[in-house]
């Protein structure tokens, strides 16, 4: 499950970087596609609005400014956006795309699915394909999603960001020959990609005892080329979980977080682990910061409200999720653990009281 998570965090990467096919021509786009790809979405947004100013109908650059908050969490700022362009045309390729990751976003894959089929029978390409098979394997619709790859991979077999998925879905499948396999034909075709270097010593190294495997990763992370490597701090301290030295590897995701801040992953292990050790202030500090970057979360959202319930701090964690819900009215799902909450709290909905005035400081 661990593994799932940072490959999925990871694909995202190269998954939204085929957005920008549709957007190749525009250099406009293109600067903005680097923008949001090195994270660096205020720049992005404040680009896009400076376009939107000059003409607020362009529909691309409106579907590109829905995409930014898709990737910050703001979709209902981004269903906005979208469905602005699709009373206009229906059939807006670019926007039917957008449609459809935020499904994805909200755990309704088979929607979203829909979404790119649409946006394909208008604008037949291979980005869209990717999404399509992203979509069948959050439907574990994993043959159908490799033979949506190899519609692609039999005209371009080193193509890069299907190649990644095919081994995402061996992965996924529990075909570790098959991933790792695939992971080594990647590493061929592009050497330096440290998540690839991971998944291969990750899938090497499976059926070996923990505790060599610990040792051989601290050796690997002791080289000066990968002591700065998130990728490989995140498989030792999966690892060092594995070996049962939980504080250890919360250590490790801690330093992995560091590296890479904006990968919400290594954060909600750390905090997994912390409360593992029954360190609740430090895992609610850790999964509260993870929460608000990923609030789709079920997991961290449930060990956050028994974190807090052994902290006697609910109406804390009341008031978390209440601004949150607020920020992402469309999270329905918090709705319930809001309700619930307050039901422990024995406060009405219309009543509800700040953390502060229910005496917890």
């Amino acid at each position: 499950m661990e593994s799932a998570c940072i490959i999925g965090s990871i694909s995202l990467q190269f998954f939204h970087s085929t957005l920008k096919e549709p957007f190749k021509t525009n250099p406009t786009f293109d600067r903005i596609r680097i923008l949001k790809e090195s994270k660096k979405y205020r720049e992005a947004e404040e680009e896009i609005l400076q376009e939107l100013q000059k003409d607020p109908d362009q529909t691309l650059f409106k579907t590109s400014l829905a995409d930014l908050y898709l990737r910050q969490g703001r979709l209902a700022e981004g269903r906005i956006l979208v469905e602005d362009v699709l009373a206009r045309d229906p059939q807006h390729p670019q926007a039917l795309s957008v449609l459809g990751d935020l499904f994805l976003k909200q755990h309704s894959p088979r929607e979203g699915l829909e979404c790119y089929r649409q946006a394909y029978s208008r604008d037949p390409r291979p980005y869209l394909t990717l999404k399509a098979a992203r979509a069948l394997k959050e439907m574990r619709k994993f043959d159908d999603a490799l033979q949506e790859l190899e519609k692609v991979l039999v005209l371009k077999p080193e193509n890069l960001p299907f190649l990644k998925e095919k081994a995402l879905i061996f992965n996924r499948m529990k075909k570790f020959d098959q991933a790792l396999e695939t992971f080594e034909k990647i590493q061929r075709i592009s050497p330096e990609d440290r998540f690839v270097q991971k998944e291969i010593l990750r899938l090497r190294s499976r059926t070996r005892p923990e505790a060599q495997v610990v040792k051989e990763l601290q050796a690997v992370i002791g080289m000066d080329s990968k002591k700065d490597d998130p990728q490989m701090h995140g498989l030792l301290a999966q690892k060092l979980k594995g070996a049962g030295l939980v504080r250890e590897a919360a250590v490790e995701y801690q330093r992995a977080s560091t590296m890479e801040p904006h990968n919400p992953y290594f954060l909600k292990q750390q905090g997994f682990c912390l409360y593992r050790e029954k360190e609740y202030d430090e895992a609610i500090q850790c999964l509260e910061e993870a929460f608000r970057m990923d609030p789709s979360d079920y997991v961290v959202r449930k060990t956050l409200e028994k974190s807090h319930e052994t902290q006697g701090t609910l109406g804390r964690f009341l008031d978390l999720l209440e601004e949150i819900y607020r920020q992402h009215p469309s999270q329905r799902p918090l709705l319930g653990t809001i309700k619930r909450v307050q039901k422990k709290l024995n406060i009405t909905p219309h009543s509800s009281l700040s953390s502060t005035e229910r005496g917890e400081g």
